[in-house]
């Protein structure tokens, strides 16, 4: 048995639906009609999309108003991407097989990478939702009227309700499975979704993220703005010290893990993510206010007022889809044998969502109005 699919591997590739031996080391290109079901070229469309969005629009960030922000936070995800996700997928080669182990498979999509385990969409996945969450914050003015880290908590909120639309619907569609066998990482969870992902990967992850982003590029060193290779340095600084970031966020959980605490475990991370609402919240209905009462002018970029409206809309159809096969469900388990998310927490998730999508649209669409007419 090759070192890139070992047991556990083989075993998750078998219940998506392909198999992990003979898997090209560098990329594998499939027909996106071909896929193991219809869903998936759809959800490819949309986060690639998103992604090349992202990059015009941090581009035009960056060249036309002078902030590089934008750019760089596009790129620190993909470095972020690089440092994170290896030991996920061959936890074996990084000795990290014992104390980790093999936590969830992708599925096969269009395009795969690295032994079959990365697909394309998920390399996008990060700039497209890391620019998605920062710029519905920016443009709600938090950033500008609270300051860098209640503006990154903000991002957190804002990236935990988005991702988690996608996060619950995952394992039913069979876009990637989660390892059964792994209850030291994957327990305890929320229906099919570990807690700790929730919390470390949906929402710590990418509120670190634009915290280091913004305080290191953000910044301009004493002899004015910061030249390209300074950007470029910090930029991979800020997406390698990511995960640094989670690890320590992660800690007060991980002390209970394993053993007789699952239900400590619980408590901590079920806390972890009420706050994570709470501060979200706070920070929202702040914004609702400050719209009627303390304006910041804050640039309305079409990007904000188009791709999260969209993200959320075709994961509402992709749920519609999954619906009837969710009803069905008996304790858990559809009858094609995959795992259910929660669908009163996608509900709620897609509800904060709609409130920060229309918060975006009314503020930036009254300070297009109050803008003077330009020849």
């Amino acid at each position: 048995m090759s070192s890139s699919c070992d047991a556990a591997a083989e075993r998750l590739a078998g219940q998506l639906g392909f198999s992990c031996h003979d898997a090209h080391p560098i990329v594998t290109f499939r027909n996106p009609f071909g896929l193991e079901n219809s869903t998936m070229p759809f959800l490819e469309l949309l986060i690639i999309g998103g992604a090349v969005f992202a990059l015009v629009h941090a581009w035009r960030r960056w060249r036309r108003d002078g902030d590089p922000v934008n750019i760089s936070l596009w790129f620190a995800s993909l470095v972020y991407l690089a440092v994170i996700e290896p030991p996920l997928y061959f936890p074996g080669w990084f000795g990290l097989e014992k104390h980790v182990g093999l936590i969830f498979s992708h599925n096969v999509f269009t395009v795969q990478f690295m032994y079959d385990r990365l697909p394309l969409y998920i390399v996008a996945f990060y700039p497209a939702l890391s620019q998605l969450a920062y710029e519905v914050v920016r443009a709600l003015g938090v950033f500008a009227r609270r300051g860098l880290l209640p503006g990154s908590l903000a991002v957190a909120f804002t990236c935990q309700v988005f991702y988690e639309i996608f996060d619950q619907l995952g394992p039913q569609l069979k876009w990637w499975a989660w390892n059964p066998g792994n209850e030291l990482v994957n327990e305890p969870s929320l229906a099919s979704v570990p807690m700790s992902s929730m919390f470390l990967f949906a929402s710590v992850s990418f509120g670190a993220m634009t915290y280091l982003v913004v305080r290191l590029v953000g910044a301009k060193d004493g002899r004015g703005t910061l030249t390209g290779r300074q950007t470029s340095l910090r930029t991979v600084a800020a997406g390698a010290l990511t995960p640094l970031a989670m690890s320590v966020a992660g800690v007060p959980s991980n002390a209970f893990r394993g053993g007789d605490h699952l239900g400590i475990q619980q408590a901590i991370l079920g806390a972890e993510l009420a706050l994570v609402w709470l501060v979200g919240l706070c920070l929202l209905a702040d914004a609702w206010r400050a719209r009627r009462t303390d304006p910041v002018p804050v640039a309305s970029p079409l990007f904000a007022r188009i791709y999260p409206a969209l993200y959320l809309g075709v994961h509402i159809v992709f749920w519609l889809v999954a619906l009837p096969a969710y009803v069905a469900a008996t304790h858990g388990i559809t009858d094609q044998g995959t795992p259910t998310g929660s669908l009163w927490y996608t509900v709620l998730c897609a509800v904060a969502a709609t409130g920060l999508i229309v918060a975006v649209i009314r503020a930036t669409t009254s300070r297009r109005a109050a803008e003077p007419v330009r020849s």
